[in-house]
């Protein structure tokens, strides 16, 4: 396998994501792409052989205080590797990218939603630093975390 390219995502590439995730069958794919046309939400993709093979973005505001504060704290969203890829590090270097990118801009914390069922995702974020827990709750997806972490 080639080598791994970590590049924003162009709108009209959006489409592409599916082969990452399943976009018909998540409702939140068309407000995620509503997002991104408006600026609010960046996207950085992963490109394997020029395939499209994770992502992840960073959301400025998203209406909770909890997640976002203007020019202070910024809401990772999103990140999400091709499941056949998973556990090869693809994640963890989308999460370094990404902080990198966002402490350029000024940022100094980061925040991340996960479900608490989501045991590889909390052992990588907890790796990554999200040690900080915000809230604790659940919705309609189920039981959460907001975690944080000083960048």
């Amino acid at each position: 396998m080639g080598e791994y390219a970590i590049e924003r995502l162009a709108l009209e590439d959006y489409h592409k994501c599916s082969n990452i995730w399943d976009m018909s069958a998540n409702e939140l794919a068309e407000r995620f792409r509503a997002e991104i046309e408006s600026g609010n939400r960046v996207v950085y993709v992963c490109r394997q052989d020029g395939e499209f093979v994770g992502e992840i973005a960073y959301v400025f505001d998203t209406g909770d205080p909890d997640y976002t504060i203007p020019n202070r704290r910024i809401y990772l969203s999103r990140l999400i590797v091709k499941e056949e890829l998973r556990g090869r590090g693809i994640g963890g270097m989308l999460i370094d990218f990404i902080l990198q990118k966002v402490r350029e801009m000024g940022y100094v914390e980061a925040t991340i939603g996960v479900n608490k069922d989501n045991l590889a995702a909390l052992r990588l974020y907890k790796k990554k630093g999200f040690t900080t827990v915000l809230y604790e709750g659940a919705d309609k997806d189920g039981a959460y975390y907001k975690l944080m972490r000083e960048i």
